[in-house]
Formats: C-alpha cells, structure tokens, sequence
C-alpha cells in the first residue's frame, strides 16, 4: 500500500509541472506539498517513523547556503549591471568572437558552482543581450552556455538544487558527504566536459554583418530588487521540498532503484531533459548506493538536464528571459546532449 501510494506520488510529481501550466508557474508551492504527503504517508504507513526532528532541521537549515547565494549573487549582479555590460562588450571587441565565447562558456561553467547556476544563467542572459549576432548564433551559445553551467554547478552544493539535495542524503553513513564531495567524485568528469562545450562553442560561426539585421535575443524586462528577493524564496522553499520528496520517496529508491544495473541509472536519467534534475535526484539518490552508481546517475541526470528547457534552472531562467522557443532549443540542445550522452557512457564503461 506505501509503495503503491508513493509511487502514484511520483508520477504526479513528474507528469503535472510538464501537463499544466497552473501546476508549472506554482511548482515550488506544489512540491513542497507533495513532499509533505508523501513523508506524512511514510510516517504513517512505514516500518519506521520520518517525521523527525533532524527532518524538520534538515528543512529549515540546508537551503540556506544557496538561497544567500542567489540572493547576494542577485544583488551584486543588479547593483553592477551596467558595469558587467560594459566589461562584456570590451572584452568581446578586444579577444575576438571564438576566444570570447570559449572563455564565456568554460568561465560561467567552472564559476557556477560559487556563483550559482541561476546567476551563471543571469550573465549569460546578459552576454546575449549585450552583444550583436543573429539569433541562430546566440541560440547556441545560450545552449551550450547552459550545458557548461548545468555540469559545473553541480561542483558544490552552493551551486544548484541538485548538488544541494545530494550532499544533503549521503551526509550520513557510509558517505559523509561534505561541502567538497561532488567535487572530489565527479570532478575530473565534469571538468573536461566542460573544456569540450567551450571548444564546441569556439567552432560557432559569428553571423556576418548582414544577418545583424536578423536581430538576437535580447532581455525585455530588467530584474527589480523584488524579483531578486522573491526568487531566493522560491529557492529555499524548492529545497525544503525536495528535502522532504528525498525522505518520503525512501522505500521506493530503496526497493527498486538501488538494484538497477549502472548503464540503465545512466540512460533512465534521459528523462531529465522535461523534469527538473533536481527533482529526479530527491527520487533517486540514496546512500546506499555504490560510488558507480551515483556517478551514473548524476552524470546522466546533469547532461541530459541541458536538453531541452525544463531540464533545470538556468536553461528556464535563460529561455524565459530571452523568449527563445522549445523547439528552437530543442533543434540545438538534443543532438548535443544525446553526443555528450553517449560520450560519457563509453568512458563509464571503459574506466568504471
């Protein structure tokens, strides 16, 4: 009966944010109530109570790192907007366009993780917006912007929702998972992921003079310092969520994913191009997996993230606040990811 409820639960949490558009803008809202049903059923129904007052500290105590990271990191950005601008444009004109965008896509990729990838994904917007090529050009950019962010923000748990709720369920036995941990076990992974989507980016060609007539993205509406607050709310309370989805989700991850084979983690996590990869990591993650298996899962779940806009956060930010369509991302970002994808999957196979 709990695992049948649990995993109704789960189907309702991926299906709904990509079925209704209701569901979608209140995500944050509907998974923290998700959350509290599901943990509610385990507490109920399970071998072993979840209600807890280590859970309620875990709640309140583990998204604030990011959520003061996204929140200073915002700020900084509103304040010196201008500045940024102007040093982005300067730079642009001095390296030339394929130096520039290599530097931009490995930088925002390898800064992430301190930065955060929302506002990795927020100088990227302005990138984009300050300089002028055709949309076909800055549409891959954005992409593969994106790809680089999404793989380096996973670095630290200051970084993005994703590493954030890993470090939180393996920081006990037998992993004790701490600030660097990701860092030490994906690391020399995502690092050179990061260096080839920059060297990807460096082959873009710059439009000529008359396709500037074309138009690129450009920002419509600049942040306000209530948006900039509002955000870092809904970020702490997404976190609280996936907290609490991780918990109640338990007796699922231990009974059916553990088990699965290394190379089915790995592509099962496909399904991180339309759910939030942060989601998928609260239903997958456990500690009682083997080093391999994690490795696999994130790798997956962090590559195919970039695929198409739902995958994770700055993918939406960057979409969002440039207007750039699904299926225009979609043209560049799933022949990316599926090469990156089976890239990767050869050398866990080879190396692991």
């Amino acid at each position: 009966m709990l695992e049948l409820s649990l995993i109704i639960i789960i189907l309702l949490v991926l299906v709904l944010p990509v079925a209704i558009s209701a569901v979608e803008r209140q995500l944050e809202l509907f998974l923290f109530v998700m959350g509290i049903v599901a943990v509610s059923l385990t507490h109920a129904l399970g071998t072993a109570p979840v209600w807890s007052g280590q859970l309620f500290k875990e709640i309140i105590k583990d998204p604030l790192p990011i959520t003061v990271a996204v929140l200073v990191a915002g700020m900084l950005v509103w304040r010196f907007r201008q500045n940024i601008t102007g040093a982005i444009v300067a730079a642009h004109m001095r390296v030339g366009f394929r130096l520039f965008v290599f530097l931009l896509v490995v930088t925002l990729g390898l800064v992430s993780s301190v930065i955060t990838a929302i506002m990795a994904a927020i100088v990227l917007v302005e990138v984009v917006s300050a300089i002028g090529y055709s949309k076909q050009v800055e549409a891959k950019l954005v992409v593969l912007g994106c790809f680089s962010i999404g793989l380096g923000a996973a670095l630290t748990p200051i970084g993005e929702p994703l590493s954030t709720i890993c470090i939180a369920k393996l920081r006990g036995e037998p992993y004790h998972a701490d600030f660097f941990f990701l860092l030490r076990h994906i690391g020399l992974w995502v690092m050179p992921g990061i260096l080839a989507i920059g060297a990807l980016a460096a082959l873009l060609e710059p439009s000529a003079p008359h396709e500037q007539s074309q138009g690129g993205y450009r920002e419509e509406k600049f942040e306000t310092l209530r948006d900039i607050v509002t955000r870092a709310g809904k970020v702490y309370v997404f976190i609280a969520a996936l907290i609490l989805l991780g918990a109640g989700f338990k007796p699922v991850i231990d009974r059916y994913i553990i088990g699965l084979p290394t190379a089915a983690l790995y592509w099962l996590n496909t399904i991180s191009a339309v759910v939030d990869n942060a989601t998928l990591t609260a239903a997958e993650i456990s500690p009682l997996m083997h080093p391999d298996q994690l490795r696999a899962i994130l790798l997956g779940l962090l590559i195919a993230g970039g695929m198409l806009i739902p995958g994770n956060i700055p993918n939406i930010i960057c979409a969002g606040r440039l207007k750039i369509k699904s299926r225009d991302w979609a043209r560049i970002g799933v022949p990316v990811g599926l090469g990156i994808m089976v890239v990767y999957f050869i050398l866990l196979e080879v190396i692991t």
